[in-house]
């Protein structure tokens, strides 16, 4: 709301800091979890939560500010931007 909709109710900089860093651990979280199954959420197939946390990393990697490096996250995301259905409905 604040970086990207730039909602003015949404400006306060220490609540924009504390959920920057809350939501890159979640996504640590998940950069393990990644490296863990080398491709997708829960293995090495395409399944149903891969739909709502690849919308997750798609608004992660579209928010402007600085991301820390997540190379599973980053693999991740690649391969969800080589399916037909992600690039029609995810991007």
């Amino acid at each position: 709301m604040s970086l990207v909709r730039h909602s003015p109710v949404h400006q306060d900089p220490k609540a924009l800091d504390a959920g920057i860093v809350e939501w890159g651990r979640f996504m640590t979280i998940l950069d393990q979890q990644l490296a863990k199954t080398g491709a997708y959420v829960a293995g090495d197939r395409f399944t149903l939560a891969d739909i709502p946390v690849g919308l997750s990393v798609n608004r992660w990697f579209d928010t402007p500010f600085e991301h820390p490096a997540l190379p599973a996250v980053a693999d991740y995301y690649q391969r969800l931007s080589e399916r037909e259905g992600f690039v029609l409905y995810g991007g």
